[in-house]
């Protein structure tokens, strides 16, 4: 089947190295920020790196349990992380994994620019599990970009934190 691929920007006003630090290599800061949002990060294989599987609780203000990912790249130099959502009680009968490159640039203004590619993988290629999973795109980039303005208001409000 073709995965459907989109991508999507979200500015940020925190330079990309302090970012990155906040949002990818620290799994509790969110657990901590949003916990209605995601209640915990659970590495359930690896080390946290390349290759580890990661378990993800979703709070109580969310309609699903969770989800079960797969670390796929962290380059710490460029600001890029990669991962692979295998499992979700959110996804519909229509989604078989997602798979998201997250890249993190420097903006003009001192700022950064997340960049995401999300493919998203379908179980059969018709028009309803297109229709199906280009909602739950939707849906999703709607609340990286909430996350990502929350880490950024929390970092605004902590000027000393991943530094």
């Amino acid at each position: 089947m073709a995965p459907l691929t989109c991508d999507f920007e979200v500015p940020c006003s925190i330079p990309p190295a302090r970012l990155f630090k906040a949002f990818f290599l620290d799994d509790h800061l969110i657990t901590k920020m949003l916990p209605q949002a995601i209640k915990s990060v659970e590495i359930v294989e690896g080390d946290g790196g390349v290759g580890s599987i990661k378990l993800i609780t979703f709070g109580e203000g969310s309609p699903y349990k969770g989800l079960k990912q797969r670390v796929d790249g962290i380059d710490k130099d460029n600001f890029t992380f990669s991962h692979t959502i295998l499992e979700s009680d959110a996804f519909s009968d229509k989604i078989e994994k997602v798979a998201n490159v997250i890249k993190i640039e420097a903006s003009p203004d001192g700022g950064s620019i997340c960049k995401t590619t999300r493919t998203c993988h379908l179980k059969r290629n018709t028009n309803e599990h297109i229709e199906g999973a280009n909602q739950e795109i939707k849906a999703a980039k709607e609340t990286s970009s909430a996350m990502f303005k929350a880490v950024e208001a929390y970092l605004i409000a902590n000027p000393n934190v991943y530094n």
